[in-house]
């Protein structure tokens, strides 16, 4: 095995070579020392031949770092001119500088440094020396000389093949999980310890091997150890010391011997987990500087040494492995390595809160990525870049926190004409950034890039110029934006007592695109959808013209041209709660004598910009819903409405929320009340709701939702008064197998007929003499209804009969009349039809009787007719 050392990778190499003519000529020799011998060689005279004829020097295979260190010490010279007897290759020297730089011992120009200078008063390999330097800083120095000596002899800790076990075993008290570097100041002190008990030579070597330890090597290192103390005491340095077992102590002795080690590092690969036992093969590998691959050498007696780890050296062999390893933090490298980090620098951008132009920065220690992601102020390492993204971003996208008058000019002109857009529809009144980046770049001086100068600078300039940054309308405007107006664009709309904020956003294909409403949830019952359905005066027009164009083309074409159409009926028409496509109707009949049906205009053709957005929040300003869908919205947000109003909404009468009543003894209600809350006028509905045996109050959102509760809570109060006979009357119904599962249905239909004919009451007045009225013609209407719906439930019966029979032959036809009856009687369909309709099913069912008749003697007819008239019912 030769050692060599690899100027490429920075490590030491010991592989198996074939030795050289001379020195197989020397052990050849060594057979004539005594006596007459014979030498055999195991290979033949050609690959004797063919071999080198002398061993390389040593100053050829090891790092030259110690010998130019030296040489600059004593003033030598430049060693490239030194006279070697073998003059060593350029690259040699070149890596022997670059050992010396990384340790800080020369320049940029290959000059020795202050610490190069007290490196080369001591007689040590450079790494050690430096490891010494940074010891006295890091106050521990007694450990670092202990370790540096051990680093400087060979291992006293033996493990022969035959004994590994026993070995690993007997040695494992020296070893530490997180540094083999603290497993020498372990061994340090059992020697000492032994020697302090002044045991005698036979005992004390019994001891080491009893240990499997050297106790020549234990010597040697103490012997080094003496001379390096000595050596330091000489140069004046104070000796130390630090406990290597608290976290204070581990820091400062790594980073002392980081400083010789930097490169030697290593993180953390991402492959097989880390060793468990020492002699265990290698774990995960690290990836090292230079991008080089290791493993942690299975002798070490660390088990997980970590994510980053520094080496006292790196052995190739069969692989190449580190010896003597130890955990480090990343922020080490940092610290003591600057002058060899490289910096990068990315994203370049201006950041609001430290009114700074900010980057963000990445740090590589010879390829290894040490930290990255780091904002730091950009300005002093590129100020004519960092001055561009201030005026651009900070200045032209208003991204800048400031009471300078003249931004908050700007910015309040900017979005002036930026509203102008939204409104117009049209993107291009505004000047593009590159003019308004213009005209700040010619007024701000160079060197201004963040807030504070440019703060300072601009007090100074405005006592002079109070105007120089303001910017005037025409500088921002490409042209005038015709036809914008405040009224042709309204801030708010006014709908009844209250004032909604309306918004406008020009972006095609977006959910804001248009003109968006803004609701409070307490109001949403108010919002008037045909009202809205006229938007703003400056986008009816092309709603208007949008309409009129989905008229067809054999009625479209006598309203002349559309554009023209759509301006005359704008100027005349007076917006009101007629929905749009009905004025518009009226308007072509009025004005054209042309009859154009409701259902000839296709609303959903229009764009979605000219349908009002609804933006629904809460009474936080938050947003409960959005869309263009009014209907849809006051459906899904009812139960937010009503909750609203009744938190707000007094009950009538004085009565308090929940409280049940059995008659008519809580006061009259009234049609509307209005409410103001916070500036804003509610709405709410009383009704009556049935709750079974009772009534309670209730404040509705909706005059539509206030009908159909009220009148549910109106029969209730109806059914109390009328009990006794409506229990009369369902005994007798329940007793009918036909009209016994309607007999509910039945009685409900009476109520109705009979006090609920016209209007609803809303006082007591009214509901007294309803029940006066009708108390004498309850019975009659009740037994007209029973006989009507014997009628009808007698056809359905026989309609079903005959229904089983015609699907046998007619299947398509007879499941048509099947759906059409189930459509006709169904549930509680004697209750919520109309009487006025109710009296007609009879006739249906019979007609659908009829059909079945005809069915038999003409299917095709059936069949054309059927077709005919399923578009009609869709």
């Amino acid at each position: 095995r030769v050692k060599r050392y690899s100027y490429r990778n920075k490590v030491e190499q010991l592989r198996v070579e074939k030795i050289s003519q001379a020195s197989a000529k020397q052990r050849a020799g060594r057979c004539g020392r005594v006596a007459d011998g014979i030498c055999i060689r195991l290979f033949d005279e050609n690959d004797f031949r063919g071999r080198p004829e002398f061993t390389d020097p040593e100053v050829l295979r090891s790092s030259l770092a110690a010998v130019i260190l030296r040489a600059k010490g004593l003033h030598l010279g430049d060693p490239a001119e030194f006279p070697f007897v073998d003059p060593p290759q350029p690259k040699a020297i070149a890596d022997g500088y670059a050992l010396l730089h990384e340790l800080g011992a020369v320049d940029d120009a290959n000059e020795l440094t202050a610490t190069g200078r007290e490196l080369a008063r001591l007689p040590l390999d450079p790494r050690i020396a430096r490891m010494l330097f940074a010891a006295q800083k890091e106050r521990c120095l007694e450990q670092v000389l202990v370790i540096a000596a051990a680093l400087s002899v060979q291992d006293p800790r033996e493990r022969p093949m035959d004994k590994q076990a026993a070995a690993d075993q007997a040695q494992l008290k020296f070893d530490d999980p997180r540094s083999d570097f603290l497993a020498f100041l372990r061994l340090w002190r059992f020697f000492a310890d032994a020697l302090a008990e002044k045991l005698t030579n036979n005992r004390l070597a019994a001891l080491c091997r009893q240990n499997f330890l050297s106790i020549a090597r234990l010597r040697e290192w103490r012997e080094v150890h003496s001379q390096l103390r000595a050596q330091v005491e000489e140069l004046g340095w104070k000796t130390s010391s630090v406990d290597p077992g608290k976290i204070e102590g581990f820091r400062a002795i790594h980073r002392a011997l980081l400083t010789g080690l930097l490169g030697n590092i290593g993180m953390k690969g991402e492959e097989s987990p880390p060793q468990t036992s020492r002699g265990s093969p290698a774990g995960g590998s690290y990836v090292g500087a230079r991008g080089i691959k290791f493993w942690v050498h299975p002798g070490s007696g660390t088990k997980k040494p970590g994510r980053w780890i520094m080496a006292a050296e790196l052995t190739e062999t069969t692989r190449l492995f580190a010896r003597c390893v130890a955990a480090i933090e990343p922020q080490w490298l940092e610290e003591l390595g600057a002058h060899l980090v490289k910096k990068s620098r990315d994203n370049p951008h201006w950041e609001k809160t430290r009114a700074q132009v900010v980057a963000v920065e990445r740090g590589t220690l010879y390829g290894l990525l040490i930290y990255a992601n780091r904002r730091i102020h950009y300005g002093p390492l590129d100020p004519e870049a960092s001055r561009e993204v201030f005026i651009r971003q900070a200045l032209v996208e208003g991204e800048f926190e400031t009471r300078a008058p003249f931004y908050a000019h700007n910015q309040k002109l900017i979005h002036e004409i930026e509203r102008l857009e939204h409104k117009s529809r049209r993107p291009d009144i505004l000047v593009d950034d590159e003019l308004i980046n213009a005209f700040y770049d010619s007024r701000i001086p160079a060197g201004i890039h963040n807030g504070a100068d440019f703060e300072k600078w601009r007090k100074v300039s405005e006592a002079e110029n109070p105007k120089l940054l303001f910017l005037s309308r025409e500088d921002l405007m490409r042209h005038e934006a015709a036809g914008i107006t405040t009224g042709n664009f309204p801030p708010t709309l006014r709908l009844g007592a209250n004032e909604f904020t309306l918004e406008y956003h020009f972006e095609p294909g977006s959910a804001k695109d248009g003109v968006t409403m803004t609701v409070p949830v307490a109001l949403l019952n108010q919002v008037s959808a045909a009202r809205c359905d006229w938007l703003v005066p400056g986008l009816l027009k092309d709603k208007v013209q949008t309409l009129a164009k989905s008229i067809p083309q054999r009625l479209r074409h006598k309203l002349g041209p559309l554009a023209d159409f759509a301006e005359t009926f704008v100027a005349a028409a007076k917006r009101s709660d007629t929905p749009l496509a009905t004025a518009i109707s009226r308007y072509i009949r009025l004005e054209l004598n042309l009859d154009v049906p409701l259902d000839a205009f296709r609303p959903d053709s229009a764009p979605p910009h000219l349908a009002m957005n609804f933006l629904v929040i809460d009474e936080h300003g938050r947003q409960l819903a959005m869309g263009r869908n009014l209907a849809e919205l006051k459906t899904a947000l009812r139960d937010e409405t009503e909750a609203v109003l009744q938190d707000e909404a007094p009950m009538p009468g004085g009565k308090t929320a929940g409280e049940r009543f059995t008659g008519w003894t809580f006061g009259d209600l009234e049609e509307m009340m209005e409410l103001e809350r916070g500036g804003q006028t509610l709405v709410g509905y009383p009704a009556l709701v049935d709750v079974g045996d009772a009534v309670t109050l209730q404040v509705v959102d909706s005059p539509e939702n206030a009908l159909e509760i009220h009148r549910g809570g109106v029969r209730r109060l109806l059914s109390i008064a009328f009990k006794e006979r409506i229990r009369d009357l369902e005994k007798a119904l329940a007793s009918d197998a036909l009209l016994g599962p309607v007999k509910e249905d039945i009685v409900l239909a009476a109520l109705d007929r009979t006090f609920l004919a016209e209007t609803l009451p809303m006082t007591a007045k009214d509901f007294a003499a309803r029940v006066s009225d009708g108390r004498n013609r309850f019975n009659l209407i009740a037994q007209e209804i029973m006989r009507l719906a014997t009628t009808v439930l007698t056809e359905a019966r026989e309609l079903n009969k005959r229904l089983v029979s015609a699907a046998k032959g007619f299947p398509i036809p007879a499941e048509d009349v099947k759906q059409q009856l189930a459509r006709l009687l169904e549930t509680h369909f004697i209750a919520q039809t109309p009487y006025a309709r109710l009296q007609h099913f009879p006739r249906y069912l019979k007609a659908a009787g009829l059909r079945l008749d005809k069915l038999r003697s003409d299917p095709q007819r059936d069949a054309r007719l059927m077709a005919e008239f399923a578009p009609l019912y869709s």
